[in-house]
């Protein structure tokens, strides 16, 4: 099983969403490798399901499997977690509290584990309490460098921003790449993204310094009739993605 991902030596990798194991082989393909294939974990109605039908997938696309909690729901986390200490995927979705418990199942530290944190309004502050009990009480707003020094203690990777709206929050955007620069770690840009707007999006982390970038496209390239990710459209993300870095 590959543990490490193929984007470890390059700076962007995609994050897609699979409507089938057919369809995540064919995005796999489409995208050269530099891509991370969602599966959400909402879609199983037990964590033994999910692990079995993860693997599974992960056959298929060397591993390059992330395992998702569904538009970001908190009530996930800790199937999440049990999910990835089965499956050991390359790549992990968490919210902000759910991290440290995906790292400790996970018992290695080459799985990317992201943690949720949110847009507030402000530049430079984001919002951290994104978990099951926190995202229900009042909000829990940090500088975005105790944010990332709080998921670096809790064995996380990166920061998954979202929700952006696309380019609503791009001044909030600008800061939170900067920071991850500034403190070496890396961001996954959620939440409104599109073959629009993507070139702009990347360009601004790029321009930061961030040194690894996972922008996620989701509901955007997806063919509402079968659920399934259109190839095509991996295949122009891609093309944007090898213009921007080279």
């Amino acid at each position: 099983m590959t543990l490490t991902p193929n984007f470890y030596h390059h700076r962007v990798c995609l994050n897609v969403l699979a409507g089938s194991k057919d369809n995540a082989r064919a995005i796999w393909q489409a995208a050269e490798g530099h891509v991370l294939v969602g599966v959400l974990s909402k879609n199983y109605a037990s964590v033994e399901s999910a692990v079995d039908d993860m693997r599974q997938y992960a056959a298929l696309i060397d591993n390059a499997l992330s395992v998702g909690l569904g538009a970001g729901d908190p009530r996930q986390s800790a199937m999440v977690s049990e999910i990835a200490g089965e499956v050991q995927p390359q790549h992990v979705n968490q919210v902000f509290t759910g991290v440290a418990t995906s790292r400790a199942l996970l018992g290695q530290q080459q799985t990317v584990v992201n943690g949720l944190v949110s847009p507030t309004g402000t530049p430079g502050k984001v919002k951290i309490s994104t978990g099951p009990l926190s995202a229900q009480a009042p909000d829990a707003i940090v500088p975005v460098e105790t944010a990332i020094a709080m998921l670096k203690d809790m064995g996380g990777s990166s920061i998954k921003y979202f929700p952006m709206g696309g380019l609503k929050a791009r001044d909030e955007f600008t800061a939170v790449a900067q920071a991850c620069a500034g403190h070496d770690f890396w961001l996954e840009p959620t939440g409104g993204i599109d073959l629009d707007n993507y070139e702009a999006i990347l360009q601004i982390a790029l321009d930061a310094g961030v040194s690894k970038i996972i922008p996620h496209i989701y509901s955007s390239i997806i063919d509402q009739a079968t659920g399934d990710t259109r190839p095509e459209d991996v295949k122009r993300l891609l093309a944007i993605t090898k213009r921007l870095v080279g």
